[in-house]
């Protein structure tokens, strides 16, 4: 296929970007969307020109690194990670604009790669549970109802690619805190912290400017490991339990 790509290109957070058009030519169907951006930057390399600085890691789709929003969509066309996109996706002679996740919480570092961090000291203010010193507890010591640990599951998947903040109009990161809450929060090992974790997360994710939740619910069809809307409302409630148990004390 040949291929017209629309590239967002900014030195830094405090430089101006603008997009920068290339065109790219024998690209298989088979290959990855990434492995698409390596053939685009082996010929600027030749050319002696800067290479497009993109984010990656495993390319398995569990990382989440793979941040891009093409053509408006976050990760693309497909209800996966960007790594794990084909260019069978695409037709010969599309035009594909390639941006970066747009949040002033993520501000751009170059290029197609955003600073992520945000996420990081949302878990930080809660997102762990005690852990008692010694050898490790037998595999059946805390009993979990299947239910339970099913719904723990489900919010444990999320691997914090940030896509939900970059398809919110608002920009906000409700999904991914609300599946870092609850994936802890429903389970007997995170109850010790249970009212804390939730009041010091979500006060941390406000403190980072990510915007306010309005439940269009872009986020969660964005996602590519599908958490639920509803966790949003569950942790409201958790919100809701901790902040009425505080006020009592």
């Amino acid at each position: 296929m040949r291929l017209t790509l629309r590239v967002w290109r900014q030195k830094n957070a405090d430089a101006d970007g603008a997009m920068s058009t290339y065109e790219v030519d024998g690209i298989s169907r088979d290959m990855s969307f990434l492995e698409m951006l390596d053939t685009l930057n082996e010929g600027l390399i030749l050319k002696g020109e800067d290479p497009v600085a993109f984010d990656h890691d495993c390319r398995e789709g569990i990382c989440g690194a793979c941040s891009l929003v093409i053509n408006g969509d976050a990760h693309g066309p497909e209800r996966t990670t960007t790594c794990q996109l084909h260019m069978r996706s695409f037709q010969d002679g599309d035009t594909i604009d390639i941006e970066p996740w747009r949040a002033s919480a993520f501000p751009v570092v170059k290029d197609l790669v955003v600073d992520r961090s945000a996420f990081d000291r949302i878990i930080q203010a809660g997102g762990y549970i005690t852990a008692p010193t010694g050898a490790a507890p037998e595999a059946h010591a805390a009993p979990v109802p299947k239910p339970d640990a099913d719904l723990a599951f489900e919010h444990a998947e999320c691997i914090g690619c940030g896509a939900c903040v970059a398809a919110c109009p608002n920009g906000a990161a409700m999904l991914f805190t609300s599946a870092k809450v609850n994936h802890l929060n429903v389970l007997p090992q995170g109850a010790p912290e249970r009212e804390t974790r939730v009041l010091d997360m979500v006060g941390q994710m406000d403190e980072e400017g990510f915007g306010g939740c309005t439940l269009a619910g872009e986020c969660a069809t964005a996602c590519p490991k599908g958490i639920p809307l509803m966790s949003i409302t569950s942790m409201n409630k958790e919100w809701l339990r901790a902040t009425r148990k505080a006020g009592r004390r």
